[in-house]
């Protein structure tokens, strides 16, 4: 609790990203995985629920970064230059926040190195990451689409290619290129 403690004294009992004063919970900056003071930041509900959910943002909330992202914290400049860019795509405004927003190199690539993890990434049954030439197994019996075969379990697909769809990976198996869908295989 000492760390919660000290978190809340640090952001005066506000969020740190839109300074509202509802309930603050910590939360934890990606990669890490730890609530410490260094890698963590008290945020509201609404602040984390659209950081954990981007489909339910609402850009006017996060005008709010024109003052946080002035942070001496952080885990809070971190947060708040992964938010501006994630705006920046449909938001000018977001953009000019980002144009005027200085980070250390170390706090530069904490923020970039969060913003590839939240990239879909296809990956296989026990959620490892499938890289272009992998080889995998196909770990059950899979129709063809559009053909009366089967793609049995077992067989080795060898040298995959990625596909724009995460979901899916390409490569030939019984000699006919196809799509597959990832989680329907194993890395060897």
């Amino acid at each position: 609790m000492a760390t919660e403690a000290t978190m809340l004294e640090r952001c005066g009992s506000k969020c740190e990203l839109c300074g509202a004063e509802t309930e603050l919970s910590p939360f934890v900056v990606a990669p890490h995985t730890q609530v410490t003071v260094d890698h963590a930041a008290m945020l509201c509900d609404t602040c984390k629920s659209q950081i954990e959910d981007p489909e339910t943002m609402d850009a006017n909330h996060w005008r709010c970064l024109n003052d946080s992202m002035w942070s001496q914290v952080p885990p809070v400049q971190v947060l708040a230059w992964r938010q501006l860019k994630r705006l920046s795509e449909k938001e000018g405004w977001a953009m000019d926040l980002l144009d005027m927003m200085y980070l250390e190199e170390d706090v530069a690539n904490w923020a970039a190195i969060g913003m590839d993890d939240d990239e879909e990434k296809p990956r296989d049954v026990n959620g490892v990451e499938l890289k272009k030439g992998d080889d995998v197994t196909i770990i059950k019996d899979l129709p063809i689409k559009g053909s009366s075969q089967v793609i049995k379990q077992g067989t080795v697909v060898r040298g995959i290619s990625l596909a724009d769809d995460p979901k899916l990976v390409s490569g030939k198996a019984n000699g006919q290129s196809m799509y597959i869908i990832a989680e329907y295989t194993r890395k060897k």
